[in-house]
């Protein structure tokens, strides 16, 4: 039987002459920092000064002691090397890497003595792929695309550049005798309740096993199939009756069933292979209609809307991302209603933590290729390497029920198109034919029960622009960048991978990664930590539009973007939900950070809730109610995801800024299941329009909508009072409930519970109160807050 031994002890990083303790899997920035020798780029303007780090080489050395095991053949085994390394054993070389994305194994049979891996720079490593190749165009200045390697790594509108070199996956000798299993695809069908699990493996052999005759078999859910092998590649198959299917979240269960694969000859046992599948079927109707050509996820047989989040690398330094940091992220995540995550081309493949995570949550994964925002060379010797670190992962992944969708690249085609390229390029190869040509056909030969779509934004084919709202995929981005939120409601696209608005991350993460700083929009820190181009700039106008924009109150202009940013997502959401099935999922960018910054993400870099957590887990709850512009008033929508048909009374009522209430309508109404039901708002019901004195309120059990006929800054708020009372949670140690008693309209109350205590967190987000309502928000963490600081840290729309 196949022995393992772990490597990830022992190891050392040479450091100007220094043997420096290192950790593995880890990087040369995290043994940098253990040992003092760096600062924490985190921290104030720290990045700016580990510059150097990314711009030299770096060793690793441990002994490699005599292996007495006696087995036939000894490998070892590197799941991740980044980037660009030279591996040694007692002096002779093992061999050279360049690309982090795969992993990598050399034979080290009856060999010992010092093991070292040296890292060189990856910017040298870029610039010497860049003369071979030519220049590229790219949307930053680094030079990314030259090298497999985590793009982000370089720098993004949202990450700091920390170039990173190491060990970042784990490392470990695999003992093994006569013949091992090299790779297993695994095609999971199911037809009705029928399963299937066909294992297609290949076996590598040792010179004593080359003609020896072995024996695959194959247990799932009390079932065993055997095969028998005998050359280099045996499949085996299992059908499996009676399965449970896996649903994504909010849409059924989530049954995983354990696979077991034994290579075996007549000695025994040789090796095993375990994963966990699930039994799902997945298409992609990309199909035409009167509104062009869509794009709807069909899961089992039903049509799906995607509630859906984009992804990033959860640090700037991937290698700390543990199994229990992903399930934290992720069940964050799903608690926002979320039920699609996509894993964005910038970044990694992520761990099996992730995935295996995803499976259980029913989180859906769609899982770009690793390329972003650039040209990228296809001659050699990246060529080679795209293919081999495709074939890596798709083989590595596929086991996964949770992943539904393999997507070429992030917005290369739509680059090619609009940003200038074509002319500059002047038929250098740039990537098309990665994403309309390599990779669909390594797609289509090792994992042909997924589909493949070619780049987000992506219309199906050049017959029509890349990002055309009426066909397939589109990123909708000239809203934050020239425009206002309300202006999500201009188009209908048929599926929204990309759309965001940025806002500052929570005050206690500020005051940890700024510490000292006198808070202000354009101090030298936030704007350090803010990487868009103009990122304030346009924060400053999506405020000014609908608010006064605060001079010399930093406070304010906090809440203030954060309340812009909830608002902008939700305007876009309740839009695009209004127009199901005609527009089949939206995908906000973003869900986290990689480091404490201003971004587009809903839990910042310290795993901080923003507001827009709490509207996302609103707009995306099964049961939305929303109010919607028409072209004769408001226009009542239900839209209901939920299995079940939702029947309900809707109360509406025409409010007079006062308190008033001039009006009130009942209406009764049922959402079928998975449709949306549109209603015209009654006339005696609709605010006159223009009006700064009428706003519409719409109740229906606990869900809430309001439409207001003008601008914040244009509407006659009164003065906002309300009461605050604080009572303590029986039984509980550090649970509080805040008691607020409205005695006006007070809107897009938030709670600050950071403020309190950097520990603490409210289970709601934004809330509108009426005069005479009464609200209870439970704040956990901050056990001792009194009410004058429970008060502090209450925030809600003000006069202008």
């Amino acid at each position: 039987m196949k022995d393992i031994t772990q490597l990830g002890e022992g190891w050392h990083l040479a450091h100007d002459g220094v043997r420096l303790p290192a950790e593995v899997p880890g990087c040369v920035h995290g043994d940098l920092l253990a040992a003092g020798l760096i600062p924490d780029p985190f921290i104030g303007l720290n990045e700016r000064e580990i510059d150097w780090v990314g711009r030299r080489s770096w060793t690793y050395t441990r002994d490699l002691r005599p292996q007495e095991d006696g087995h036939e053949r000894t490998d070892l085994v590197f799941d991740g090397l980044d980037t660009v390394a030279r591996i040694e054993l007692d002096g002779a070389e093992l061999g050279r890497t360049r690309n982090m994305h795969r992993g990598y194994r050399f034979d080290v049979t009856d060999r010992s003595g010092e093991l070292s891996v040296t890292f060189g720079s990856a910017y040298e490593e870029a610039h010497a792929v860049r003369e071979l190749t030519g220049a590229r165009p790219n949307v930053y200045p680094e030079p990314f695309q030259y090298v497999r390697k985590m793009a982000c790594s370089f720098g993004w509108d949202w990450g700091p550049t920390v170039v990173t070199a190491g060990m970042w996956r784990p490392v470990r000798l695999e003992h093994w005798s006569t013949a091992r299993i090299a790779r297993v695809r695994p095609l999971v069908t199911v037809d009705g309740t029928r399963g299937r699990v066909e294992l297609r493996v290949d076996v590598e052999r040792t010179a004593t096993g080359a003609d020896r005759t072995l024996t695959a078999q194959a247990t799932v859910a009390g079932v065993t199939a055997l095969a028998t092998a005998e050359g280099d590649t045996v499949t085996v198959v299992a059908d499996v009756p009676d399965v449970r299917l896996w649903w994504p979240r909010g849409h059924g269960e989530q049954p995983l069933y354990e696979v077991e694969l034994t290579l075996s000859d007549e000695s025994g046992r040789l090796d095993t292979w375990q994963r966990r599948v699930g039994f799902r079927t997945v298409e992609l109707d990309r199909g035409a209609d009167e509104h062009g050509t869509g794009f709807t996820f069909v899961v089992n047989g039903e049509r799906i809307f995607v509630r859906g989040v984009n992804w990033i690398p959860d640090d700037v330094l991937p290698s700390r991302i543990t199994p229990e940091r992903y399930r934290t992220r992720l069940e964050q995540t799903a608690d926002a209603n979320v039920d699609l995550v996509r894993v964005w081309g910038g970044g990694i493949y992520e761990d099996d933590a992730f995935y295996d995570t995803c499976d259980e949550l029913g989180l859906m994964v769609w899982q770009d290729f690793l390329f972003a925002c650039s040209a990228y060379p296809e001659e050699q010797p990246l060529r080679g390497e795209v293919e081999a670190e495709a074939r890596d992962n798709v083989v590595r992944l596929m086991p996964h029920p949770s992943l539904v969708l393999w997507n070429g690249n992030n917005e290369n085609l739509w680059g090619f198109r609009d940003w200038g390229w074509e002319d500059e390029l002047a038929g250098d190869s740039w990537g098309e034919g990665y994403y309309l040509g390599l990779l669909p056909r390594v797609v289509a030969e090792l994992d042909p029960t997924r589909a493949y779509s070619a780049g987000s934004p992506w219309s199906g084919s050049w017959d029509h622009h890349p990002n055309d709202p009426g066909h397939g995929t589109h990123h909708s981005w000239d809203v934050w960048n020239r425009q206002d939120y309300t202006e999500y409601r201009a188009e209908v696209p048929r599926f929204v991978s990309e759309f965001g608005w940025q806002a500052p991350p929570t005050l206690a993460t500020l005051r940890r990664a700024l510490p000292g700083e006198r808070l202000a929009p354009d101090s030298p820190g936030m704007l350090h930590h803010q990487k868009a181009a103009d990122g304030n700039g346009k924060l400053n106008r999506g405020i000014a539009r609908h608010f006064a924009l605060p001079e010399g109150d930093f406070d304010r202009w906090h809440y203030l973007a954060q309340v812009v940013q909830a608002r902008a997502i939700a305007t876009g959401i309740e839009h695009w939900r209004s127009h199901w099935p005609r527009c089949a999922g939206t995908i906000v960018w973003q869900i986290n950070d990689c480091w404490p910054v201003s971004s587009w993400s809903a839990i910042d870099g310290d795993g901080r809730l923003k507001p827009l957590h709490h509207e996302l887990r609103r707009v995306y709850a099964d049961r939305l109610l929303t109010l919607q512009p028409g072209a004769d008033g408001p226009v009542l929508v239900l839209a209901n995801q939920g299995s079940e048909p939702w029947t309900c009374e809707v109360t509406l009522r025409l409010m007079r800024a006062d308190g008033t209430e001039t009006a009130r309508v009942t209406l009764g109404a049922t959402a079928p299941p998975r449709e949306v039901l549109r209603l015209p708002v009654p006339p005696e019901a609709v605010p006159a329009d223009g009006s700064a004195k009428e706003y519409l309120v719409a109740d229906a059990g606990e869900l809430r909508a309001v439409h207001f006929p003008v601008r914040d800054r244009e509407f006659a708020y009164p003065r906002p009072r309300f009461d605050v009372a604080v009572e303590r949670v029986d039984g509980s140690g550090d649970i509080l409930d805040v008691v607020v008693s409205a005695d006006t309209l007070v809107r897009d109350l938030l709670l600050q519970a950071d403020r309190l205590s950097p520990h603490a967190h409210a289970d709601r987000g934004l809330l509108t109160l009426l005069p005479g309502e009464r609200t209870r928000i439970r704040l956990h963490g901050a056990p001792d807050a009194g009410t004058d600081a429970i008060r502090a840290a209450l925030f809600c729309v003000e006069p202008a």
